[in-house]
């Protein structure tokens, strides 16, 4: 209860609690113990993130859990190689890993302990969550410092996209929104809008452009772009943020939203409700993320009808088709951005234009069960690859 009956997962106002490194070392070495007392038979390990990788490197050196994993398949998924678990070389002791594997094949990174290194260097398959995020880690730009350890699982290493509840993210069914209304017939989508501009405090008008963001307010998610546009600032359209983060995104998207009352709406207390109402009303769904490994609010989006603007990386490039189902744009840049959203209104304008490409992003499949597929294929292999470490 010392390590886990705390306010948050992390950390709290806005910093990662000092003690992470054993609070997580603890979590992987627990759940390697319950295992057995949960499930007779085969299992296989799978671990997310840094937080859980040290579970794959306690099973293949510790004597006892070596006998009792044995042939055991393992796989690391990575969701976010932003966020790798750095720790000073004490963590060694601390979190009981073998002084022997601080080296740059197994936990070493430039003098500090990776957690989420320790955990590539011993999964027996290692998955991200979209194909295209896939080849960015195995570069010297997209990698985070670990593209070397990427390239060198070879063909351990695959990428497959998140899916979404499409029976949760639904506006034919969603009780969550003001109309219910479908691919067949987005009618009542206006209904969603003006609720959605009344929940904001905008003034309600139908044919203005409107334009959401729902997300964490840090720099990934572009909102250095957002806030440097000169659309945004001067674009007769309405814009509304949803979300939290760094203090200072807040702080500016607040002074925006004084300086531009008419057109600009943000809300720091995230619901979901709200974001479900947010999806249903918006015209466009803002996503110019400096990188993201897949994403699921653009998913979410299209299912609404509310055509992503996003730039081309991770998952946003393997789930938007520009100019059918979004608006993709590459270069890390307001200017870019701009076009993007230039491009996205001119298809607005034209109901012609504008209702085809919002009812083909409707009927996009983003269910599981292809995703799941190919989890399956995955931990085929991983059973492969662990009878015959074994």
């Amino acid at each position: 209860p010392s390590a886990f009956s705390r306010s948050g997962l992390y950390g709290e106002g806005g910093r990662d609690y000092a003690d992470n490194a054993r609070r997580f070392a603890l979590y992987s070495r627990a759940v390697l113990d319950a295992i057995p007392r949960l499930v007779a038979g085969p299992v296989l390990v799978h671990a997310h993130d840094w937080h859980a990788s040290l579970a794959l490197l306690y099973l293949r050196h510790y004597a006892e859990l070596r006998e009792r994993f044995a042939g055991t398949p393992t796989v690391l998924t990575v969701h976010n190689g932003g966020y790798q678990g750095h720790f000073p070389p004490t963590a060694l002791n601390d979190c009981g890993i073998p002084p022997e594997l601080f080296t740059f094949r197994h936990a070493e990174w430039y003098g500090q302990v990776n957690f989420l290194k320790a955990g590539l260097t011993h999964a027996d398959m290692v998955v991200t969550v979209s194909p295209n995020h896939a080849t960015e880690l195995r570069t010297a730009d997209g990698g985070f410092g670990l593209h070397e350890v990427f390239l060198w699982l070879g063909n351990r290493f695959t990428g497959i996209v998140n899916g979404i509840d499409q029976a949760v993210w639904n506006p034919a069914a969603d009780d969550q929104i003001t109309a219910p209304y479908s691919d067949v017939d987005p009618t009542d989508k206006a209904r969603c809008k003006a609720a959605l501009q009344r929940s904001f405090g905008l003034p309600q008008r139908k044919r203005t452009p409107l334009f959401g963001f729902t997300g964490r307010m840090v720099k990934q998610k572009g909102l250095d772009l957002m806030l440097n546009s000169h659309l945004v600032w001067t674009l007769d359209a309405q814009f509304v943020f949803l979300g939290a983060g760094e203090p200072r995104y807040e702080q500016a998207l607040t002074a925006l939203a004084r300086a531009r009352p008419r057109h600009v709406g943000v809300q720091l207390d995230f619901t979901d409700r709200l974001e479900h109402r947010l999806m249903a009303g918006a015209d466009m769904f803002l996503m110019p993320s400096q990188y993201e490994p897949c994403g699921l609010t653009q998913l979410r989006a299209q299912r609404y009808g509310a055509l992503p603007i996003g730039r081309r990386v991770g998952g946003i490039a393997d789930t938007v088709e520009d100019d059918a189902t979004g608006f993709l744009f590459d270069a890390f840049e307001p200017a870019a951005f701009d076009r993007a959203i230039s491009r996205a209104l001119a298809r607005f304008h034209d109901p012609a234009a504008w209702r085809p490409r919002m009812q083909a992003a409707m009927r996009r499949d983003f269910s599981w069960q292809r995703s799941a597929e190919r989890y399956a294929e995955v931990y085929r292999r991983a059973t492969d690859l662990a009878r015959h470490r074994a």
